[in-house]
């Protein structure tokens, strides 16, 4: 029955779709329609696994009918289910809004190639939350941030081809990190199934050579999802990056660089317990909090908002990575809930920015002064999701950064849950900066009429900054699914 193949064709969909758009590569709207078609289906395959993991429990398929862990495997359970709606709601949303978009900002000869490896991007991320086997989660690894190199270069200012090289360098650098701590693992235990490796790690834990390979697969993946200071990638490659590319990276692919730091701290090396001996949690904590207030003191001082949304979410990360640091149900339900609400956000405010570049080709604050009389609708989705991005209730934000300080306040650190707050009064000052230009400053004169970005991106982003307030107000079910994932993870069943 088709049920059963849905694991594979979650990543086999966008994998087969991107030489297709190589061979539609005369017919830009033929690319485009495919991308969508592409984005929702996997968006639909994505739902019908979450919904069947929360209702029967973990699934498992052995590619090849070899069974783990001598095979490939992939393996759905709840928090990998979740990564898997977010990346594909992300990109259901983004493809229709790219049309018009790409046409603006890339030439029309690449428009092909934006969507080739947009399918080789999509299918990547995929893949890392669905597989069950470290390496097979290297090679997903490599294929999204390959295509996420050529994605950003496609930018028409030359700085995005410098970008997108700093990018690849760092990149690497992780990647090469990852891979060896893979294969430390490898030399200790003999697997490389992810299930395998954490019942047979505790065995080896007290080894230089396992405790080696935790701290090259933590500097490796805290280079993927930009830990501070390992960060000095993002901004640029945010900032000249096309618009949509910018929305979609910053939206999926540090969130699922931080997956796959859970999937290793909870996971694989969950039962040995050993970032409690050396104080990785405490690393992680003080490196989060540092986050929070040194990437929104820059991001104060910034006048290109792609920029300022950058370091911006460079320090959204922080939260996420405070929440894992706790260990405990909430502090984890807090981080994997804040990782949903950042995608939506983000995403919003990346999207809104699209709009604005569309008409404005400018996205400084000094060109923003009155867009709230010229463009209302775009200037209220960015305030909308500006809103959720300091946590004023009753948007996403506020839903994550509560749990948040409950989880600070159930470890007795009080100073934690003020730092918290504290920050995000720094949130709301980079916000307001975007806020005064476009409602409080009038239209410079002589300025031509600005109208409204087409509904075809209009529509996308207002979707996005809906969300942001209707999953504050009623979080039920995002907060079931993310509070189950975290009970599962810390009970050391296996995924």
């Amino acid at each position: 029955m088709i049920e059963s193949q849905l694991p594979a064709l979650q990543v086999v969909v966008p994998l087969i779709s991107a030489p297709i758009c190589m061979l539609l590569r005369r017919v830009p709207m033929a690319t485009w329609m495919l991308a969508v078609a592409v984005s929702w289906l996997c968006l639909g395959i994505a739902l019908a696994l979450l919904t069947q993991v929360l209702a029967t429990g973990p699934i498992s398929y052995p590619l090849g009918d070899w069974a783990a862990p001598w095979g490939i495997e992939y393996r759905v359970d709840r928090i990998s289910a979740f990564v898997l709606v977010i990346v594909s709601a992300i990109g259901a949303v983004v493809a229709p809004f790219s049309r018009a978009s790409v046409l603006r900002e890339i030439s029309l000869r690449r428009v092909y190639l934006f969507f080739a490896m947009y399918h080789l991007c999509l299918a990547g991320l995929l893949g890392i939350a669905i597989t069950g086997d470290a390496f097979n989660l290297f090679v997903f690894l490599e294929i999204s941030s390959l295509s996420s190199y050529a994605l950003i270069s496609l930018g028409r200012d030359r700085r995005a081809l410098t970008a997108a090289y700093r990018y690849l360098i760092m990149g690497t650098i992780g990647a090469t990190f990852y891979v060896i701590g893979v294969g430390f693992m490898y030399m200790m235990t003999g697997t490389l199934n992810i299930a395998d490796l954490a019942n047979r790690i505790p065995q080896v834990a007290d080894t230089r050579t396992v405790q080696a390979a935790l701290a090259f697969l933590t500097v490796g993946i805290g280079l993927k999802l930009a830990l501070f200071p390992l960060h000095t990638w993002l901004p640029n490659a945010y900032t000249y990056a096309p618009s949509v590319v910018s929305a979609f990276l910053a939206a999926t692919a540090t969130k699922v660089a931080i997956y796959a730091l859970i999937r290793i701290y909870f996971t694989v090396f969950g039962a040995a317990e050993i970032s409690e001996v050396f104080l990785i949690r405490q690393a992680l904590m003080v490196l989060a909090v540092a986050a929070m207030f040194a990437a929104s003191l820059v991001a104060i001082y910034q006048n290109d908002v792609k920029r300022l949304l950058a370091y911006s979410s460079v320090a959204q990360i922080g939260y996420i990575v405070l929440g894992i640091s706790f260990a405990t149900s909430t502090g984890l339900t807090a981080g994997i809930i804040h990782l949903f609400n950042h995608a939506l956000m983000k995403c919003a405010l990346f999207l809104a920015l699209g709009c604005v570049f569309l008409r404005l080709r400018s996205v400084n604050i000094g060109s923003l002064a009155g867009l709230g009389k010229t463009m209302p609708w775009t200037t209220a989705a960015f305030v909308a999701a500006g809103l959720s991005l300091i946590g004023i209730p009753p948007t996403v934000g506020f839903v994550s950064k509560w749990y948040l300080i409950q989880a600070a306040l159930e470890k007795d650190s009080y100073l934690i849950a003020a730092l918290v707050l504290l920050s995000s009064m720094l949130a709301l000052i980079y916000i307001w900066r975007v806020v005064e230009a476009a409602y409080l400053r009038p239209v410079p004169k002589g300025q031509e009429t600005v109208r409204e970005a087409p509904l075809s991106m209009v529509v996308p982003t207002w979707i996005m900054s809906a969300a942001c307030i209707y999953f504050g107000i009623d979080a039920t079910r995002t907060l079931e699914v993310a509070r189950s994932a975290a009970s599962f993870l810390l009970s050391g069943a296996q995924p």
